[in-house]
């Protein structure tokens, strides 16, 4: 939740290890587990921060937060994973600037999305971009810029309706209540393998998998960037629709704009644009009217599509993470909802680096995605 993690790296950095910087634990609060965290109600509370040993003991491992990411000199793991896929990085693509000069060629030849919304690449060898669902009357469910610390009543309301979608504790909650967790970057070369290198590690430190998903930062990609991706084996997960939730400025922008687009997007649904293939529709978990949007619009949206699932499950993608020890059912399986033993997925332990805290996530579960936004 596309994931969120949806991210940046440089503040992707900062938004998984210092959404909670280290302060005196609060009483009567458990902040020691993914079920503690899960069962705090009150958003204050929350979004109180707080010391995550597994993830404060590895700080040095990382880039500064608050910045652009680069290689350490000294992880070698990293400089390794570089070098081996630099030669097939493309060098004539030119590092992008916004908005888009007078002087790219109209032709597009970076498959630029910013310029020509541009999803299926020029450069051979890479796949197009996700874009849509593929099943028909599926919506590809999911929220960007999250984990948002005051989340609880977001993922009680969605857990209430057995709905899964695409952030430390708060991103563990995200694994175990099923959602599907997606990294982006809006650098290049290898700074912007740095941002997703890193940002593949940090998932991998806090929640226990290494997704194979990834949306770019205000959908901005080209062939370049999608090379890195893929060399690291990152799906490109865009989408069809955008709501601007997180546009709201007050003026261009307003509650009411997200609210059309949103009925405008029922409204096509309603006409049977998807009855053939489905689609995917940009929403995010950023902030309270985001999620409390998404709240506001998820019957009509239930009622209007056969299916709302994550986007991995629509693309019957039942291995969605590196690690082999954890599995999705197909399409067929999530959407009959006959899941039984097919959605009571292997338990998936991660045990840290630390004497005091071992990670156990078990349940019913769909994938982690980085989504970057």
């Amino acid at each position: 939740m596309l994931f969120p993690v949806l991210f940046q790296l440089g503040p992707l950095l900062a938004v998984i290890f210092l959404q909670h910087p280290p302060l005196a634990n609060t009483a009567a609060i458990d902040r020691t587990s993914e079920q503690g965290e899960a069962s705090i109600i009150d958003p204050d509370q929350e979004c109180t921060p707080y010391n995550y040993a597994p993830v404060t003991n590895q700080l040095n491992s990382f880039p500064p937060v608050w910045g652009p990411a680069s290689i350490l000199p000294e992880d070698s793991a990293a400089l390794a994973a570089w070098n081996s896929i630099s030669a097939t990085i493309p060098t004539s693509i030119d590092k992008k600037t916004e908005p888009p000069p007078s002087s790219y060629s109209s032709s597009d030849p970076d498959c630029w999305w910013t310029y020509g919304q541009c999803t299926t690449p020029k450069l051979a060898g890479l796949p197009p971009d996700v874009t849509a669902a593929s099943e028909p009357s599926t919506l590809g469910y999911g929220f960007d810029d999250g984990p948002n610390c005051s989340h609880n009543a977001f993922y009680d309301f969605l857990q209430s309706q057995n709905q899964k979608a695409n952030w430390p504790l708060e991103a563990q909650r995200a694994l175990a209540d099923g959602h599907e967790i997606c990294a982006l970057t809006t650098f290049s070369s290898e700074d912007a393998f740095a941002e997703l290198w890193y940002a593949m590690q940090m998932i991998k430190l806090v929640v226990g998998v290494t997704p194979t998903c990834w949306r770019p930062p205000y959908g901005d990609v080209d062939d370049r960037i999608r090379s890195i991706a893929h060399a690291l084996g990152l799906q490109t997960i865009m989408w069809e629709y955008d709501t601007a939730d997180a546009s709201v400025d007050g003026k261009t922008i307003t509650d009411q704009t997200v609210e059309n687009n949103y009925n405008d997007f029922i409204q096509k649904a309603e006409s049977g644009a998807f009855n053939l293939t489905g689609t995917i529709l940009l929403t995010h978990e950023l902030n309270n009217f985001t999620m409390s949007e998404a709240v506001s619009f998820y019957p009509q949206l239930k009622n209007i599509f056969q299916h709302l699932v994550p986007v991995g499950v629509s693309l019957n993608k039942t291995q969605p993470y590196v690690e082999t020890n954890y599995s999705l059912p197909t399409f067929e399986q999530f959407a009959s909802r006959h899941l039984g033993n097919v959605d009571r997925l292997t338990s998936l332990t991660q045990q840290y680096n630390s004497s005091s805290s071992i990670i156990h996530i078990f349940g019913i579960t769909t994938p982690l995605c980085i989504l970057i936004d």
